[in-house]
């Protein structure tokens, strides 16, 4: 029988464990499914031998996340279209008081960080998490990875130059943001393509991930002409009395939720810096929208 201490453990790290599965895959269910096993593993561990809770959990979470990346990567076929991770509903700016440790988390779950992310091999990717995201000394790394220290530092300082040289440099001022979104969805909602054109950086990307299950430009968008248009054109399309719109943080910045009645249709996020709109990411498929779900 599981004792409630046991249980109260678990649940107190839950909230880490699900942070360091969700940024090792970028997929909710299956960072959910990773969490579900750590708990099985944890249930069934003599755990007087556990002197470290935590250290043992992360351990565990972070092992089986590996594994599980690694199955996923086997059996992954061609996806239709740009890939953006699966978005997840965050509330650092409730829960994490501290504004440089809120920005280095929120950062490491970033729409634009996941996906330079999946470029990584499974043990880059287990060391920049660690490290990056939690803090972790390298010597916990090491055994947590059951790997040599001095590999573990290689590994760290190949996966941040691999990061930090292919990751947009965006600022995360919420007061800004929130201000450029719902500027952004006033032009975009009026049809009014100047009054949105003045808002989008020269160089302005749009990544739409529908999977090919919905629709979305099945590639990148570049330049704020062509994404101003394209925004344009899908807002008048998507015109209707029964759209609306809720804010929420997802990936650790304000986001988004569109819903058509009471069904979610999409979910989009700004990235912005110097009071323009550098990027915008768009996730329609539905694939990735559960977790979203309002009803």
């Amino acid at each position: 029988m599981i004792s409630d201490t046991a249980t109260d453990v678990f649940e107190e790290h839950r909230p880490v464990l699900m942070g360091v599965a969700y940024r090792m895959l970028g997929r909710v269910a299956d960072a959910e499914d990773v969490v579900q096993d750590a708990w099985l593993r944890w249930s069934g561990a003599d755990r007087t031998e556990v002197r470290e809770p935590r250290a043992y959990l992360v351990r565990v979470t972070t092992r089986l996340a590996i594994d599980r990346l690694r199955q996923i990567r086997a059996r992954a076929e061609a996806y239709v279209g740009p890939w953006l991770p699966e978005p997840y509903v965050t509330d650092f700016a409730d829960t994490v008081p501290d504004t440089a440790e809120r920005a280095v988390l929120a950062d490491s779950v970033s729409f634009a960080v996941l996906v330079v992310l999946e470029s990584l091999s499974p043990l880059e990717r287990a060391v920049f998490v660690l490290r990056e995201a939690f803090g972790h000394p390298y010597a916990e790394i090491a055994a947590v990875l059951d790997r040599e220290e001095a590999a573990v530092r290689q590994l760290a300082a190949r996966a941040r130059r691999h990061v930090d040289e292919r990751r947009p440099r965006y600022e995360v001022d919420p007061a800004q943001r929130r201000d450029l979104t719902e500027r952004f969805l006033a032009a975009a909602a009026g049809g009014n393509l100047e009054g949105l054109m003045a808002l989008l950086a020269p160089d302005v990307r749009l990544v739409g991930d529908s999977g090919g299950k919905a629709k979305a430009p099945l590639r990148i968008l570049e330049s704020a002409d062509k994404v101003g248009r394209f925004v344009i054109g899908a807002a008048g399309k998507g015109a209707s009395e029964a759209l609306s719109f809720r804010f929420l943080e997802v990936n650790g910045g304000l986001a988004v939720l569109v819903l058509f009645g009471d069904k979610t249709d999409s979910v989009f996020q700004l990235d912005v810096v110097d009071g323009l709109v550098h990027a915008v990411y768009i996730v329609r498929n539905p694939d990735k929208l559960h977790s979203l779900s309002t009803g």
